[in-house]
């Protein structure tokens, strides 16, 4: 009974951690780089405890041999000078653990033997370092291809409020096929989210053309049926690049676009067999027209068939909520689904007035963490947006009280 009460304590305190970190927009460090200056204090502790039990129990080999740990320790988390450094120190309180026992003589080979054990754990922190500065490195190369392709959004944006986040499955390579995109325009606002078909850097390639296309026809085209065809002419014409450098499979993404009208009082959507995006607001929880279309790239494939552009009306007081598969088709251990729609029913339920963009986000992110235990099998994205107050002026910079700074990522799935 105690064991399943500490199993259930840890398990909460790993999901308190998981979401602390990812309200601050942060993912899980890999443990080679998870621990930074202060890594020192855990082999610190393991040899104060070495010395305390050898001071009551009396100086013996027992002891001395304990001491060769803090160096193996030291090496799994510190520098290879912090490893040096402890593994001088337990050289020198070896030594006088033994010479303080009368009746042993100080032998070389349990000399030998710890400078053996010192000069082995400086090797694994030299070979863990390098690892730790490859992995730095990688992650390096991913931030800034993330942000050339996902550029970040501000919190206020075209007369809304804006939240996003990007929830990484990979910590190591944090860039990946999930995107999103939202467009200030003389049309209104704009927003995109999707996901596309693969993994790795052709999904990164197959993304950039999707929100490229995006980010031109959807500032210049006062159509949204224009907009998505340009989107899919877009796709078209990478696939045949694609095609033309060896790569002859055909790359599709599913996406949602919503245009908002200039004076929010009605959305217009496009759904390339996405699913559809949930309005949360005082009225309810509804949900917009989903997989209505093909996903972007598949248009020719099948003769080129209408595209459908659905106007729905829309109260200022609504947010929007877009989110990828990677929140949708996320399981328990029971195998089942996040229940996203009742899970914003009850949001709906404790804020019956509204929901900011950005508290919306969080409370979602807190309840998948809590139906995944903190293990999430996929990349998620998710967008929020809801217009500004009338009384505000959407030229401000200042956040209100109740919105936090969107942050984004883009991983590797």
């Amino acid at each position: 009974m105690n064991l399943n009460i500490a199993r259930g304590w840890i398990a909460g305190m790993r999901r308190a951690s998981l979401r602390h970190s990812l309200r601050r927009g942060d993912e899980r460090e890999p443990l080679l780089v998870r621990f930074g200056g202060a890594a020192w204090v855990l082999p610190a502790g393991f040899l104060v405890i070495v010395v305390l039990v050898g001071q009551f129990t009396g100086p013996s080999i027992q002891v001395g041999n304990w001491l060769l740990m803090v160096p193996l320790l030291a090496a799994g988390v510190s520098s290879p000078k912090v490893t040096a450094a402890f593994g001088l120190l337990v050289l020198i309180l070896n030594r006088w653990a033994s010479a303080s026992m009368a009746t042993t003589e100080l032998r070389t080979e349990d000399f030998l033997l710890g400078v053996f054990a010192v000069l082995l754990a400086i090797f694994i922190s030299v070979v863990r370092s390098r690892a730790r500065d490859y992995v730095l490195h990688l992650q390096s190369a991913a931030e800034t291809t993330r942000q050339v392709l996902l550029r970040p959004i501000p919190p206020w944006w075209g007369g809304m409020e804006v939240a996003a986040r990007y929830l990484a499955a990979d910590v190591e390579a944090r860039v990946g096929g999930d995107f999103y995109e939202v467009l200030s325009t003389p049309h209104g606002t704009r927003a995109i989210l999707g996901d596309v078909q693969g993994k790795g850097l052709p999904a990164v390639s197959t993304a950039g053309a999707v929100v490229g296309a995006f980010r031109e026809a959807g500032y210049h085209e006062p159509d949204l049926d224009v907009v998505a065809s340009r989107m899919e002419s877009g796709m078209s014409r990478h696939n045949a690049l694609k095609s033309a450098l060896g790569d002859h499979e055909e790359r599709f993404a599913t996406a949602v676009v919503i245009s908002f009208a200039t004076d929010f009082g009605s959305v217009e959507v496009v759904n390339f067999g996405h699913e559809g995006p949930f309005v949360i607001g005082p009225h309810g929880v509804r949900q917009l027209p989903q997989e209505q279309g093909l996903p972007v790239g598949m248009a020719e494939l099948t003769g080129n068939p209408p595209i459908v552009v659905s106007r729905i009306p829309f109260d200022r007081q609504e947010t929007v909520l877009l989110v990828t598969d990677g929140v949708t088709e996320a399981r328990n251990r029971a195998d089942e689904f996040f229940p996203l729609r009742k899970r914003l029913e009850r949001i709906h339920a404790d804020h019956p007035d509204g929901t900011a963009p950005s508290l919306l986000l969080r409370l979602v992110i807190d309840a998948l963490l809590e139906h995944t235990a903190g293990r999430l099998t996929d990349d998620a994205a998710l967008l929020a947006l809801r217009p500004l107050p009338i009384e505000l002026p959407h030229h401000d910079s200042t956040p209100p009280h109740d919105t936090a700074s969107s942050g984004q990522a883009l991983s590797r799935k």
